[in-house]
């Protein structure tokens, strides 16, 4: 499976890339794992609607803070991606490994758990909420969201993991939807001992890899 490292780049840019991507893996080319981190941007999921009654901060205040809006067509509420975290986009032939969406969904949380490991950190899946959380001190922290599409029996969009993510952007939503939910970072959990978004890449797309084997 290729890894493609998008590095910086902004949202709608590695969506346009992932769906050439796509387009190129439906017509049989060989499967990929996007890897890039974006600038500040708030993202709806289908429903845009619905999730747009989560997104808390006015016009003026996302102008001033330079974060950019998108309606995404991938599934799941609203979230945020920006600096400092490791964002993943598989796009996969599901049919080939045998999986349902839902098998595929379970694959990639059980990855980002698999990753967490790699770096002593305990990873846990709520059956009530999609995603990945970790103990802290007020219950239950998520440290990644997790938001997919698939088309033509070939996935888009990914995982999101904070890994040293301004966990203060997150103030500007109501994460996924989840009232009262806090949100963590591998930063926040680790302190010092937290790695490098380059030293978590690699051990992300492979464990995603290993998960769809």
């Amino acid at each position: 499976m290729r890894v493609i490292d998008l590095g910086h780049l902004d949202y709608r840019s590695a969506w346009a890339q992932q769906e050439q991507v796509h387009a190129d893996v439906v017509a049989g080319a060989s499967e990929a794992i996007l890897l890039v981190e974006h600038p500040p941007v708030i993202t709806f999921g289908r429903r845009a609607a619905e999730s747009a009654r989560h997104l808390v901060a006015p016009e003026a205040q996302l102008r001033a803070m330079h974060v950019d809006v998108v309606e995404s067509d991938r599934g799941g509420d609203i979230t945020f991606h920006g600096p400092g975290q490791v964002v993943a986009y598989p796009i996969v032939r599901l049919i080939d490994h045998r999986l349902s969406v839902g098998a595929y969904v379970k694959a990639l949380e059980h990855a980002i758990i698999d990753t967490l490991a790699a770096f002593d950190v305990q990873g846990e899946l709520d059956p009530s909420a999609i995603g990945v959380w970790t103990p802290s001190a007020c219950g239950p922290a998520k440290v990644c969201a997790l938001g997919v599409r698939i088309k033509r029996g070939v996935s888009l969009h990914g995982v999101a993991l904070n890994v040293s993510t301004d966990l203060r952007y997150f103030e500007l939503i109501v994460p996924c939807g989840l009232t009262g939910r806090p949100v963590t970072s591998l930063r926040q959990t680790l302190g010092d001992a937290a790695p490098t978004l380059e030293q978590v890449k690699p051990v992300l797309a492979a464990k995603i890899a290993a998960r769809l084997s």
